[in-house]
């Protein structure tokens, strides 16, 4: 693979092109990772931006729906636009579905708009372990917006935040968690929350419940990054595209709020050393399970903890010492 002429392609915006580049990053394949560095820094000085927008929710609460809505419209007002929808891998086979192209068939076909689903494999957080080098592989191909659905696990799935200028939680009416918004975890994660499916029949529940987030996002600590009126909740329809641009108009404002007051350029600088930790300790972790002695003594000492002869933080405790003193 030509890597020089494969950036060209990417920084021009070609989208097999693009395809083909977050393909060879999702490779766990040794030589493609090293292909995938040069790729990297061959597209480093495009520095390009997209707003990157993180949206987690449980499932069936309309996710790919609003995608596909918000992402038709914002590609209505003239936008790139690049989604990266990642789906749940199974336990036992590790497949996944991928489904993301048929449930947003009429944004698939948009020429001004790219779908992207990865597998989550064994990471957790909602997103793959590769969804932050597609983000900058999107950017670099000049999307203007780069929307990434998570997995939809639940209060644990705060990784996306760590990836994106705006964290949005879409939420349904009526499903008896309206006291969730007190809680901490993924509520304080977020900057905008969405009620969804705010038509029909459940328009006036829809209502209540964005009142109730609302009443709660208010006892909340101010976080130094919003003003005053963030962060809030809001109700939209997916389906019938109400109260999405009034959303995107809420988005926007935050956004360019954050770039006159520093607060985008430190947040950028923080997820950038946090993602090169995280690289290092996924490195480490690597690094000491490729050892075979090290192999052999965790699957000696984990026989012991099966048998009852010793308990796992003892164990852990035991080995952790053993390779501390051959370093």
């Amino acid at each position: 693979m030509n890597i020089s002429e494969l950036a060209q392609k990417v920084a021009a915006g070609d989208r097999r092109a693009l395809a083909r580049a977050i393909t060879l990053v999702e490779s766990a394949r040794a030589d493609h990772r090293a292909q995938a560095l040069e790729l990297a820094d061959a597209l480093r000085s495009t520095q390009r931006q997209a707003l990157r927008i993180g949206l987690s929710g449980t499932p069936g609460v309309g996710k790919s729906t609003f995608i596909e809505s918000f992402g038709l419209m914002l590609v209505a007002q003239g936008l790139r636009v690049a989604v990266l929808a990642v789906d749940p891998s199974s336990a036992r086979s590790g497949g996944s579905i991928l489904g993301d192209k048929t449930r947003m068939e009429r944004l698939s076909r948009e020429p001004m708009a790219f779908i992207r689903p990865s597998p989550s494999r064994t990471h957790l957080g909602g997103v793959a372990r590769r969804t932050r080098e597609a983000v900058a592989l999107c950017e670099a191909a000049g999307f203007d917006v780069v929307l990434i659905e998570t997995v939809g696990v639940g209060q644990s799935e705060t990784v996306v935040a760590e990836l994106s200028d705006l964290f949005i939680l879409l939420l349904a009416p009526a499903g008896g968690d309206e006291l969730q918004g007190v809680k901490r975890g993924i509520m304080e994660m977020a900057d905008i929350i969405l009620v969804n499916k705010a038509d029909g029949d459940l328009k006036a529940a829809a209502t209540r419940t964005r009142a109730d987030y609302s009443g709660a996002l208010r006892l909340l600590r101010r976080r130094p990054q919003d003003p005053p009126d963030f962060p809030k909740a809001l109700a939209v329809s997916a389906l019938e595209d109400e109260g999405l641009a009034n959303a995107w108009e809420e988005m926007q404002s935050l956004t360019e709020w954050r770039r006159e007051h520093g607060h985008w350029d430190r947040r950028r600088a923080v997820q950038a050393r946090h993602w090169f930790e995280e690289e290092v300790r996924q490195g480490l972790l690597a690094a000491l399970t490729a050892s075979p002695d090290i192999r052999a003594a965790m699957q000696a000492t984990g026989d012991a903890v099966a048998r009852g002869e010793a308990t796992p933080d003892s164990a852990a405790a035991k080995v952790l010492a053993q390779m501390a003193a051959r370093n």
